[in-house]
């Protein structure tokens, strides 16, 4: 008889230990880039306000044939410039996780990051 109430008691601490495992983990959420006007020129203060998660997903959708998005370093985000093996996305409709940590993306087409074609995201 003690045997079945130990069981029965160990089956319900299982399963609250797993309730609030399964409670403390935030689903990722995913971001379309400049919001309904998409990635595009005077994105810069899009992040402002957002609160980002490592694993959250960001959409960035434009046309190919006039953007792109590169992810670059602080400095590459500073000078508008893609520094060597920087990874660069021409699908226009890339979808890029962030990591933990600031996560910076430019548009390397000539003219375009000086124009506010880029973002900031910290997460």
């Amino acid at each position: 008889m003690s045997q079945g109430r130990c069981s029965a008691t160990f089956a319900t601490a299982m399963m609250l230990c797993l309730l609030v495992l399964h409670s403390g983990v935030a689903e990722a959420a995913t971001y379309r880039v400049g919001g309904a006007g998409g990635w595009t020129f005077n994105t810069v203060s899009w992040p402002a306000g957002k609160r980002f998660r490592a694993g959250d997903t960001l959409v960035f959708s434009y046309s190919p044939a006039v953007h792109n998005v590169v992810a670059v370093n602080k400095a590459g985000y500073d000078t508008c410039t893609v520094p060597p093996g920087s990874k660069v996305y021409r699908t226009g409709n890339d979808q890029i996780k962030v990591g933990k940590g600031a996560n910076f993306f430019i548009c390397s087409i000539p003219g375009h990051c000086q124009s506010g074609m880029k973002i900031a995201v910290i997460v």
